[in-house]
């Protein structure tokens, strides 16, 4: 039934729970808002039930909230873009409540309704919406009035886009500070609508005003107006107006702002061009990788790889490398942590001499760091040194440092390394994987820690992907059947569950002839907990071998499993039982 054929009656269910005392009938109301209008009609949503909300603005945020939201895709139901302008005055009253996301969902909803508004409506009804909030006596609407600005300017006339430049400005000196952060929130979509001619000065003039702003909450949001700024003015206004002022902002008291600096810095450099970059934001990015707040040094090194791409090899190695051997040995472990993640990016941008020299001292060094994702950090990223500087020296140099790691006594590094092993093996290659990796992974299959175990399993069902069947015929099965026998059972279900795996690479031919004999074997085991892993592990090679197979070897093993003592294990041979069964008769 379509929403217009809803008998009448929950339609005035639904008018009356927008004024029922329980909040979560009026939220289920509010939500079917759309519901409500399409009974009404056009005529009737737009001079009763618009006029009704636009009264119903104290009640719970939630309901508030959901309001805000719904009446941004309610142009359909006044009747069309014509008659958009109703929706207003109860977006209006939603912009100056207390709570924020209420706030600032009316005014994303506001711009929503207000793009879609015709030319003259806006300058009728939309500016002078904005004027008032503009000029609200509380503040909450001065806040909200920033972000109409964008909207409003477009479409006005050449002697209120002054008067809203004006109030801008107004708003950027505000004694509020909240309004201060919202008026440089907003700045850079302001400014994109803003001609050419008075983004320098105007513009300008009240981005200068939020750089020397006293709330350093303030100031940080002017370095997010810098990277937009920036990209609306030309290289060279670019450079006099831009420039000094993240170098300032790189200097600033607050680590707050320093620390947006370091964030945005490659966004910065990107706006002022390479040129200045190298001369001037080199320094100021030395700097915040020096800073002594950690959080500042988090920053700047996470964007070390990036700041790198854009100066020549040498100026990186002479300027940012040494800042990069402190930060291997920084104090703090997240800081450590940040270089690792990046810095393996580093060794393309520096070529081979230069990684062999200065970044594998530092590679090894993190390597061996106390704290495991600092080491995790790098070992996931191998492969970008690898193509520097091959496998040989790599192998040479971070092998040893691996095979620490795989012995770690944290669980989780020995799970994330397990993770990687297929990785290392693609990069590394078959030969250097037999030689230095394969003991390791037989190893972990009998990990005192139930995820290791699962983990390895796993592992060797994609190392028998990435190398072959034949591969794993010769390196991986011998093994691994021989395990079958380990006198714990854990061990050997780790061993069922590595089984089950592998079939489905190795091929019927293999399982018939090596697998599915040892698990026939397995099934005679006297704890119960092998022996239903058995019937679910003959359930899962059903459609891997031949029917004959089936019928000769599997049936028999899961009928003598279905009259066994273990209330378990007789359940799962008799669903691996029926499984059969549904293959024939599929077949």
């Amino acid at each position: 039934m379509s929403m217009v054929e809803e008998p009448l009656y929950p339609i005035a269910v639904l008018i009356d729970e927008l004024k029922n005392d329980d909040i979560q009938l009026r939220l289920n109301s509010i939500r079917r808002l759309s519901t409500i209008a399409r009974a009404l009609g056009e005529e009737r949503t737009r001079k009763e039930l618009i006029p009704f909300l636009s009264e119903n603005n104290d009640d719970d945020d939630e309901v508030l909230l959901a309001m805000a939201d719904e009446l941004g895709v309610f142009i359909p139901y006044v009747g069309g873009v014509e008659h958009a302008h109703v929706l207003l005055p109860p977006l209006e009253t939603l912009c100056t409540v207390e709570e924020t996301c209420v706030r600032e969902k009316a005014v994303e909803s506001l711009c929503r309704v207000g793009s879609q508004m015709r030319e003259i409506d806006v300058v009728d009804w939309f500016i002078p919406l904005g004027k008032r909030l503009a000029a609200g006596e509380w503040f909450t609407a001065r806040v909200s009035a920033c972000g109409l600005f964008h909207i409003a300017y477009q479409s006005a006339p050449e002697m209120l886009k002054t008067e809203l430049r004006s109030i801008y400005s107004q708003l950027c000196q505000d004694d509020m500070p909240m309004v201060r952060r919202s008026a440089a929130t907003n700045l850079g979509k302001f400014a994109a609508t803003v001609e050419s001619a008075h983004l320098k000065t105007d513009i300008m003039s009240m981005f200068e005003d939020l750089t020397q702003d006293d709330q350093d909450s303030v100031r940080l949001l002017a370095v997010e107006g810098c990277a937009a700024l920036g990209k609306l003015l030309e290289p060279q206004d670019c450079v006099a107006h831009i420039l000094p002022v993240i170098v300032n902002f790189s200097q600033d008291k607050s680590w707050r702002v320093r620390y947006m600096v370091a964030n945005q810095l490659y966004e910065l450099c990107e706006a002022v061009g390479p040129e200045p970059t190298r001369t001037d934001l080199v320094p100021a990015y030395v700097r915040l990788l020096r800073d002594n707040e950690a959080e500042v040094r988090i920053a700047a090194a996470g964007k070390v790889t990036k700041f790198c791409r854009i100066l020549n090899p040498e100026l990186a190695i002479q300027h940012i490398l040494p800042c990069v051997k402190e930060l291997s040995s920084d104090s703090s472990q997240h800081v450590r942590s940040a270089l690792a993640s990046v810095i393996m990016g580093m060794a393309p941008v520096l070529g081979k001499d230069a990684t062999i020299e200065q970044l594998l001292p530092i590679f090894l060094s993190l390597l061996k760091d106390e704290f495991p994702d600092v080491r995790l950090n790098i070992i996931s990223k191998l492969d970008q040194v690898n193509q520097v500087i091959g496998i040989d020296l790599l192998s040479q140099s971070l092998l040893p440092a691996i095979v620490e790691l795989a012995e770690d006594r944290h669980w989780r590094v020995r799970l994330a390394i397990i993770e990687y092993i297929p990785l290392l093996a693609s990069q590394l290659g078959v030969g250097f994987f037999d030689d230095k990796l394969g003991a390791l992974c037989m190893q972990w299959l009998q990990d005192k820690v139930y995820s290791i175990r699962d983990a390895a399993a796993n592992n060797l069902k994609r190392l028998a992907e990435e190398f072959g069947p034949e591969w794993a015929m010769q390196h991986i099965i011998p093994q691994v059947l021989e395990m079958i026998s380990n006198p714990h059972y854990l061990y050997r279900m780790t061993i069922l569950r590595a089984i089950s795996l592998l079939a489905p690479v190795m091929g019927s031919e293999i399982t018939n002839s090596k697998l599915l004999p040892v698990v026939i074997n397995v099934s005679k085991d006297r704890v119960p907990n092998i022996k239903f892993n058995v019937a679910k592990v003959l359930q899962s090679l059903i459609p891997i071998v031949d029917h004959s197979v089936v019928e000769k070897s599997i049936r028999p093993c899961l009928v003598e499993l279905s009259e066994d003592p273990d209330v378990d294990v007789r359940f799962f041979a008799n669903q691996a039982i029926q499984s059969i069964d549904q293959v024939m008769m599929s077949s």
